[in-house]
């Protein structure tokens, strides 16, 4: 590779002229890394933290980590109203019902709302009393400053009907009965 570097150029800029070649030739994975779906996850915690996610936990299935990430920004846009805590809600994998306090028949306390929290525990894991509160936390957070909720958890079942069937084998033999003359 030839120099830019005019003649009578120093050792110095011809030695960082040499070590800047090099590292041009490191891969750097700035995409990989500001993307949610293939950031290591080792990193992930720092992405987090540079799109302002107040609260992280390691004990946290690796998918919702991506899912907080990937809905960060949005969350962070709209944040104080009902569609954020429902987006909050569904990162953590789960579903909610909201009935703000004009919605309630008689109308509630003004700026109230019912919250009906749906954890489905999605990836095999179930839905612990500390994932209920980091959710809860979550929505505390994201809902607006003046409003005040109460809190229903709901339960979610799913079950499958499976059709079954079996067989026995048998060996039948025909009998003869012979009248007994006398």
């Amino acid at each position: 590779m030839s120099s830019l570097l005019p003649r009578n150029s120093t050792l110095a800029e011809r030695a960082i002229e040499a070590a800047m070649a090099r590292m041009v030739q490191i891969p750097m994975r700035h995409r990989d890394v500001w993307n949610p779906d293939t950031c290591p996850i080792e990193m992930l915690p720092w992405l987090a933290w540079g799109l302002s996610i107040d609260a992280w936990r390691s004990s946290w299935p690796e998918h919702i980590k991506r899912a907080r990430v990937r809905t960060a920004i949005d969350i962070q846009r709209r944040k104080g109203t009902a569609n954020s805590v429902r987006q909050v809600v569904a990162a953590f994998g789960g579903a909610v019902q909201l009935r703000e306090w004009w919605q309630l028949e008689p109308p509630g306390p003004p700026h109230t709302f019912e919250m009906v929290l749906t954890l489905a525990g999605e990836g095999g894991e179930t839905a612990t009393a500390q994932y209920v509160n980091d959710v809860i936390a979550e929505v505390e957070r994201t809902k607006p400053v003046r409003s005040h909720f109460t809190f229903t958890q709901g339960l979610q079942a799913t079950n499958g009907i499976g059709v079954g069937g079996g067989a026995r084998i048998a060996l039948y033999r025909r009998l003869y009965l012979q009248a007994a003359e006398s």
